[in-house]
């Protein structure tokens, strides 16, 4: 009886900790084509692309560095093996994450904060993020996606 109990309680404490454990990410998941995905978050990135002094693209490690607008729609993309763009977001402001993959199975695992999402292609996830530090923040694959798996990084950079 104290075991059925139990179970009762942590069933129910399960669904009330997404609630109030502030852990659990509440996302949206949306079937789309890979394909108009990618041309999508290419526009993205060719949008709000961050350009220097001179006009010339800025790009960290070879990734352009996109810088939407506070509060907007923010695009990232998992392909073999990056994450693509870099993104440039303002501390405070909130932002609808849209992430997939063009290819495998990736997992989107956001470094120091933890946060961790399975993204498959063909599935649009959609989160909601609020950045509360500055400083840059790497994205890593945390689900194996082959040989070049230990390279595939990203970055978010988040200013004041």
């Amino acid at each position: 009886i104290i075991a059925f109990l139990w179970g009762v309680f942590m069933f129910f404490f399960m669904i009330a900790w997404h609630f109030i454990g502030d852990q659990n990410l509440s996302t949206e998941t949306y079937r789309v084509n890979p394909d108009k995905f990618v041309e999508r978050v290419e526009e993205f990135a060719t949008e709000y692309q961050v350009l220097d002094e001179t006009g010339a693209p800025v790009d960290i490690a070879g990734t352009p560095l996109v810088r939407p607008p506070a509060g907007g729609d923010v695009y990232m993309l998992g392909r073999l093996w990056e994450w693509w763009p870099a993104l440039e977001l303002k501390k405070g402001q909130s932002y609808r994450f849209h992430l997939s993959s063009a290819d495998w199975q990736h997992g989107f695992s956001l470094q120091p904060v933890n946060i961790n999402i399975s993204v498959h292609p063909g599935y649009e996830h959609i989160l909601t993020l609020t950045p509360t530090q500055t400083g840059d923040f790497g994205v890593v694959c945390n689900e194996f996606c082959g040989i070049g798996h230990h390279t595939m990084t990203g970055i978010i950079r988040v200013v004041e």
